[in-house]
């Protein structure tokens, strides 16, 4: 077997970012099912934060990162969608994409187009796919139609700038919410038809006046603990609650009950990897996402760069609520 090293992050224990260090692993010859691949630049996400600190239990010890973009290196028996020297993105199960290079099932593993950018592959694609399976595929009874309002929380946030766009592009009248005054303006800059600053606006209050008191028809939420209650009173009658990650902490039990008598309420938990279950539903949600930024109706906001190496004071700067857009590792 041919052999080499590359620099990954791992952590041995949950923990804050100090757990996060650097280290040499070897990286082998693909098996069946298999590429590796040397990584051009990687992604930083929020579901990183989620499995250091143990909010996701992972087993120890584990290399973290769940995107990136590079060249196929190598190709084992069986993979028939990708070749050397293609260039591709992912975001993909198990972590590991924090490092140089990686060996790594080849299913959730997308040729990336010639005029989109490593740097944009890198930061769009757990982000996009997530996006798109929450606009396109979690959907309220009804579906979405031009005109309907959405709201969308954490709208400055790396998802969200991609769905205020996409939203836009949809037709729908998204209204998002976010932490300062810039932010907010960032939201409405890229398609949000309105924003609200959490952090000095009663965003219940305001979805209502906005709404003529009717309610939006879905809440998309990433936040979980500090907006669930409040997001609840914010749908219509049989509108959808839709949970996708919990920034401010997990969501309490709640009585089942509270639904029927806030309006005959749906709730889901939706994860990206159920989405991605086989190889043709990810190429499928892949070659949407990759058209709608090629159209340029998405522009992908990669607003920040940090070195692998200083990877810890970019978890630090993400769970601080510094960050806007897209964020990435340079390699």
């Amino acid at each position: 077997m041919n052999l080499q090293v590359s620099r990954a992050v791992c952590i041995e224990q949950h923990g804050g970012p100090e757990q996060l260090k650097q280290v040499a692993v070897q990286v082998g010859d693909p098996g069946p099912g298999e590429v590796r691949i040397r990584h051009k630049a990687v992604g930083l996400n929020f579901i990183d934060v989620y499995q250091r600190s143990g909010l996701y239990p992972m087993s120890m010890p584990v290399q973290l990162g769940m995107e990136a973009a590079g060249v196929v290196e190598a190709v084992g028996a069986g993979v028939t969608h990708l070749a050397v020297d293609n260039r591709v993105a992912y975001a993909s199960q198990p972590p590991g994409s924090y490092c140089d290079f990686r060996v790594m099932p080849a299913k959730n593993v997308c040729r990336l187009p010639d005029d989109i950018s490593f740097e944009t592959g890198a930061a769009m694609m757990l982000k996009g796919l997530t996006a798109q399976y929450l606009l396109k595929r979690t959907q309220p009874q009804g579906g979405l139609n031009p005109g309907d309002f959405v709201l969308f929380h954490a709208a400055a946030g790396g998802v969200g700038l991609i769905a205020c766009q996409w939203a836009r592009a949809m037709g729908l009248q998204l209204i998002g919410t976010a932490g300062s005054d810039a932010k907010c303006a960032l939201a409405k800059d890229n398609g949000a038809a309105y924003a609200i600053n959490y952090s000095s606006e009663d965003f219940l209050a305001r979805v209502k006046d906005i709404t003529g008191g009717k309610g939006v028809k879905v809440v998309y939420d990433s936040v979980g603990k500090d907006t669930w209650d409040k997001s609840l009173d914010c749908l219509s009658p049989f509108g959808l609650m839709a949970s996708f990650g919990n920034a401010s902490g997990p969501v309490a039990p709640f009585a089942p009950g509270i639904l029927g008598a806030k309006g005959s309420l749906y709730v889901t938990r939706q994860t990206l990897f159920t989405h991605m279950a086989t190889r043709e539903s990810t190429q499928a949600m892949a070659d949407e996402l990759f058209a709608v930024v090629a159209s340029g109706q998405v522009k992908i906001h990669v607003a920040q760069h940090y070195r692998l190496e200083d990877v810890q004071q970019a978890h630090r700067d993400l769970e601080a609520r510094k960050t806007t857009g897209c964020t990435v590792l340079t390699l």
